[in-house]
């Protein structure tokens, strides 16, 4: 039944094509009923193209009065700030070195030989100037000071004897002598008158006048010499004697005290306050002049030289307390003297320092050693933290200031933000209090570490567009942009 149908239009579709073929051959228009396909296809896109166009500006003024973006512009982001204080001067740690002084290390021995017989200190002792440390035997040494005080007790005497002068008893005794003189010299001189007379009368021959004659000439040179005794015992001793005599003492005393000083050589004592190093031999042993006994290391405490400019010099007082690093370790030390030379090459003054007397263990002479002085520089700025400061430009640094919201900010120092007055918005212009960031172009003068909570940390001395009482963030600046509304919290 649908046979006849189909082919009725079948047969329809085909005149029509072939209708439509033959007018295009032939040069007629196309039916005004029907556009063609090229003006279909462009009204298409041009419709889709408004439907587009009026989607996109209605989620746009949707969005614009949609409550979640209105509260998204109006939050407020918390940062941590730092009120600014103005700082006049900052200090710059200057570093100058020097060495160690030399400790006083002895090797002390005996200057004589023998046998020693005594050690008084150990290693590790502690001894006192002056202390005995080891001794010799001095035996004979002490035989021999008697001997020599035996013998200038004898010189003593002798020199008391002449410096005392003649005995009464003496005296006695020579003038009775020459008395006795006296009378046998007038007895011989009456005998021979007597011969002499007889002589002449011939009662006697000459050879008994001669007899008496050279008899009374031999007791006249006695009683001569009876006087001149007599004479001496009367004046004392001549003082050539007694010079002569003092000599004699004096030699003796000498002598006694080169034993002395032999004795004295017997035994080692400590020349200095000191700390027994080293022990060389043992008692027993029979040792040579200089031989090394005992080492010794002074045990004063070590003292530091280092070279300072004059100009620092001034700033160093005597007694005033310092910190010297020897090995990477810190020791306290004194100021005890500023020498007045000034060096001509390196221009300057030797600055010497006491360490405390512990520190002789841990030191040897001619180590470095440094001294750290606080220069104190004037300038006029303020300290940050390092994570307070972005990068900028010209070598600049960036700090973030907060400003009231209302007011128009200055221009970043780097001349490339400018924040324009912001529009008034009715969700937030009740909120007075609210805070904008701001960017102040600043110059690093001075970088130091510090300690913050007993944590190391570093801040550095700033000068720029700053004023006191500014509050600057201290940290997160990484993420902040200039403009973004923020509270101050206080940094600690």
């Amino acid at each position: 039944m649908n046979s006849e149908p189909i082919s009725s239009s079948t047969a329809l579709s085909a005149d029509l094509t072939e209708s439509h073929s033959s007018q295009s051959s032939s040069g007629w228009p196309r039916p005004l009923g029907r556009p063609p396909a090229w003006v279909r296809y462009g009204l298409l896109g041009a419709t889709g193209l408004l439907v587009l166009v009026g989607a996109a500006t209605s989620f746009t003024v949707l969005t614009r009065s949609s409550p979640a973006t209105s509260t998204e512009e109006s939050r407020v982001l918390p940062v941590e700030t730092l009120t600014l204080e103005p700082v006049s001067t900052y200090q710059v740690p200057r570093v100058y070195t020097g060495e160690i002084a030399a400790l006083r290390r002895s090797e002390l021995g005996f200057e004589r030989g023998g046998e020693l017989v005594q050690v008084l200190a150990e290693e590790g002792d502690r001894v006192s100037a002056g202390a005995p440390i080891a001794r010799l035997d001095s035996r004979n040494l002490e035989t021999q000071r008697l001997q020599v005080q035996a013998q200038k007790a004898q010189a003593a005497a002798q020199l008391a004897e002449l410096e005392n002068g003649a005995r009464a008893e003496d005296l006695a005794v020579a003038e009775a002598e020459v008395r006795d003189l006296e009378q046998q010299l007038s007895l011989q001189e009456i005998q021979e008158e007597r011969r002499e007379y007889l002589y002449e009368r011939g009662a006697i021959a000459r050879e008994q006048l001669d007899e008496f004659a050279f008899g009374a000439d031999s007791l006249q040179a006695r009683l001569d010499q009876a006087r001149s005794r007599l004479q001496e015992l009367q004046n004392g001793t001549r003082f050539e004697q007694l010079d002569a005599q003092r000599a004699v003492v004096a030699q003796l005393d000498a002598q006694i005290q080169d034993i002395d000083v032999n004795l004295a050589k017997s035994t080692i004592t400590a020349p200095f306050d000191g700390i027994v190093a080293a022990r060389r031999v043992d008692e027993g042993t029979v040792i040579g002049a200089g031989q090394a006994v005992i080492e010794l290391v002074e045990a004063a405490s070590p003292e530091v030289r280092v070279g300072v400019p004059a100009a620092v010099v001034n700033e160093l007082r005597v007694g005033t307390g310092q910190s010297v690093s020897v090995n990477n370790r810190a020791y306290p030390a004194e100021v005890v003297a500023v020498l007045p030379e000034v060096d001509a090459t390196t221009r300057t003054q030797t600055v010497v320092l006491q360490l405390a007397a512990t520190a002789i263990s841990e030191l040897e002479p001619g180590q470095t050693a440094r001294l750290t002085i606080d220069e104190t520089i004037q300038s006029a700025g303020y300290w940050l933290p390092t994570a307070a400061l972005t990068q900028g430009l010209r070598g600049l640094w960036t700090a973030y200031v907060l400003v009231p919201a209302g007011s128009e900010t200055a221009a970043a120092n780097d001349g490339s933000f400018t924040a324009e007055p912001q529009e008034a918005n009715p969700d937030t212009a009740a909120d007075s209090d609210a805070l904008v960031l701001e960017p102040r172009s600043v110059e690093i003068i001075h970088e130091e570490s510090t300690m913050v909570n007993g944590e190391p940390s570093t801040r550095v001395f700033v000068r720029g567009t700053l004023e006191p009482g500014n509050q600057v963030v201290t940290s997160g600046v990484h993420r902040l942009v200039p403009g973004q509304r923020v509270s101050a919290i206080a940094a600690e």
